[in-house]
C-alpha cells in the first residue's frame, strides 16, 4: 500500500501497521482516540495524553532524542513523526529501517488533512472522518471574540515567540487576536524586554508549554510591560493539532469569557 505524507514523501506500507510507533504527543491522542490502543506499541516521554498509555507504554525517549535501541527492540511496523517536533537527522535514520509518515502542520487545514490521512494509514477512517466532523463543527461556530494585541510567549530564557506561519498564530486569529510578531521573519523569534516593550501587546499569555510557565512568572512580564494583561494559557489547545481540537474552541471561548 502506498501512502503520501504531508512532505510529499510516498510511504510504501506491506500490510495494516500493527506496531506504531508515534513521536508527536498531539498526534499520539489522536492515535488513542482512533482506537488503536492494541496497536500502538512505542510513544515519547512527552506523549502524556492519554495518562494509561504514558504510564504503560514503551518510551522511546524524547520528541528530539530517540532512543533507536528500543525503537529498534519494538520492531515498528510505522512511525508517525513531524516536521518541526523531530530532529531530522534522527527522522532520517529511522527512514533507513522503517516507513514514517510526517506531518507538517501549519493552519488547521493542514491538522484536518493530517487527522484523515493518518485515519487512512491505519485502516480507521470511519472514526478520522467523525473526529474531522467534530472539529470542523466547533470551529465553524468560533467568530473573532476578542480585538487585542497579543504575543504570545513559548520560553522564557531566552524569551521565545511564534510567527504567523505556526499554527498556534492560526488559532490567535480564530480567537481574534493580533499577534505582533507575525511578521518576523524567524518562526520562533527570541525577543527581548524592549522588543516587547515596543510592541506594546494589550496582551501577554504564557504557555504551559514547552516552558511551563506558572504564576510566578506574571510578575515578570508586568514588569516589561505595565499595561499589559497578563495570563497563563493552556498550550495544548493551541499548539496540538489532533483530536484535542475537539475541545479548543470551548477553552478559547470559556478564557476570553474569564479573563479578558
Amino acid at each position: 500500500m502506498q501512502f503520501t505524507d504531508q512532505l510529499g514523501r510516498k510511504v510504501f506500507l506491506a500490510k495494516v501497521p500493527k506496531r506504531i510507533i508515534s513521536l508527536v504527543p498531539s498526534q499520539t491522542e489522536l492515535l488513542y482516540d482512533l482506537g488503536l490502543a492494541d496497536r500502538v506499541v512505542g510513544l515519547t516521554k512527552f506523549c502524556i495524553h492519554p495518562n494509561s498509555w504514558f504510564v504503560s507504554k514503551h518510551r522511546v525517549g524524547g520528541t528530539k532524542n530517540l532512543n533507536f535501541e528500543v525503537i529498534k527492540r519494538l520492531n515498528p511496523d510505522l512511525i508517525i513523526a513531524n516536521k518541526e517536533e523531530n530532529n531530522q537527522n534522527e527522522i532520517e535514520r529511522l527512514m533507513r529501517d522503517y516507513p514514517v509518515w510526517i506531518s507538517d502542520i501549519g493552519i488547521l487545514d493542514d491538522a484536518l488533512k493530517m487527522i484523515l490521512s493518518v485515519g487512512e494509514l491505519t485502516q480507521s477512517s470511519e472514526k478520522a472522518s467523525s473526529i474531522v466532523k467534530n472539529v470542523e463543527a466547533e470551529f465553524s461556530s468560533l467568530r473573532p471574540i476578542i480585538n487585542k494585541s497579543v504575543a504570545y510567549i513559548i520560553w522564557k530564557n531566552p524569551i521565545m515567540s511564534v510567527n504567523k506561519t505556526r499554527f498556534i498564530h492560526d488559532m490567535l486569529q480564530r480567537v481574534g487576536f493580533t499577534n505582533v510578531f507575525a511578521n518576523n521573519d524567524v518562526n520562533y523569534p527570541i525577543i527581548t524586554a524592549k522588543d516587547l516593550q515596543l510592541k506594546n501587546p494589550d496582551v501577554i499569555l504564557l504557555s504551559s508549554e514547552p516552558f511551563p510557565f506558572k504564576d510566578k512568572h506574571i510578575a515578570y512580564f508586568k514588569e516589561i510591560c505595565p499595561k499589559a494583561q497578563v495570563e497563563l494559557v493552556d498550550g495544548e489547545f493551541f499548539s496540538w493539532y489532533g483530536s484535542r481540537l475537539i475541545s479548543s474552541v470551548n477553552y478559547f471561548k470559556k478564557f476570553v469569557e474569564k479573563t479578558l
